[in-house]
């Protein structure tokens, strides 16, 4: 059997961390980011982990 390929799309977008969470990044940072408050520009700058119901698809992806 072939080995199982990598969703290339989606190991772009996650790490692993050394606990075993996965990092993402959050959505609406690409432009128009006056509209936006100082406190919602800078909450988005900070990674997010992804849910633990999701967790165990995105690692099949990655792995």
């Amino acid at each position: 059997m072939p080995k199982m390929k990598s969703v290339k799309g989606a190991v772009k977008r996650f790490k692993v961390k050394k606990n075993g969470q996965i990092k993402r990044g959050k959505a609406f940072r690409s432009h128009i980011l006056t509209k936006q408050d100082a406190s919602t520009r800078r909450d988005q700058n900070q990674p997010a982990v992804v849910a633990k119901s999701d967790a165990k698809n995105i690692k099949a992806m990655i792995n």
